[in-house]
């Protein structure tokens, strides 16, 4: 990056120093179709590293750039709840599944934000969607509305052109104690654990008889299992 500036804490096992972020809380997107290993071990690392005060699971309703979730939405719903038993600061956030039309971040930013003007929000992504996130409906707009807390795979390069990468280069912060002294506006990125799981990998697994335990919660697997919601 442009002068060298450091933009992520490159001992990525060194917790924040300091208390604990109290005031910022992480939101974690997606269609959980469905929630396995790999999303639960990057929130945990997340909320360990810096602090959260809670992850709230927020499941996609209608996917704007992506194909409708093959499993029910309330089928979802039950294995994330089931995925997050047990962890008190993990909490499921059903409003994007509540809202008609397509699940806008922007939108579900907006909603959040209007909710409280002033509470440090940190909106969690893989770094595939950060690199992306140029392509997101009114994508100018999100830095104003949330912190984004990007979660790196080990030895993953990043950006330094396109929307990401001036993202990145204008708002970049190597200190997570920046995140909690404002509402939002700020880049922050940490490298987590990389678990060789997918949700496709583990629907085509499910569709073809296979058994999914260790790759979900065992509570998850047995959702699959009952439901059927992935059979060919």
């Amino acid at each position: 990056m442009a002068g060298g500036l450091r933009l992520y804490d490159e001992h990525h096992d060194r917790p924040c120093r300091g208390n604990r972020l109290t005031s910022l809380s992480g939101f974690f997107g997606g269609t959980f179709d469905p929630i396995h290993f790999g999303h639960l071990r990057t929130a945990l690392e997340l909320s360990n590293h810096l602090g959260l005060a809670e992850v709230r699971f927020m499941p996609c309703g209608c996917p704007p750039h992506g194909k409708t979730p093959v499993a029910s939405a309330a089928i979802r719903l039950d294995m994330l709840r089931a995925a997050i038993s047990g962890q008190p600061d993990f909490l499921v956030d059903e409003r994007e599944l509540n809202r008609t039309g397509p699940s806008y971040t922007v939108e579900t930013l907006e909603s959040l934000r209007a909710e409280s003007a002033t509470r440090p929000i940190g909106l969690i992504l893989g770094m595939d969607a950060f690199v992306d996130i140029g392509s997101w409906h009114r994508s100018e707009d999100i830095l104003r509305l949330a912190h984004i807390i990007v979660a790196r795979r080990p030895g993953a390069q990043l950006p330094e052109s396109g929307h990401a990468g001036t993202l990145l280069a204008a708002n970049g912060v190597a200190e997570c104690a920046e995140l909690a002294a404002m509402p939002a506006g700020k880049v922050f990125v940490h490298t987590v654990t990389q678990l060789e799981i997918s949700s496709s990998a583990i629907r085509a697994g499910a569709g073809a008889g296979q058994s999914q335990r260790y790759l979900v919660p065992d509570a998850v697997a047995t959702l699959i299992e009952t439901t059927g919601c992935y059979a060919l």
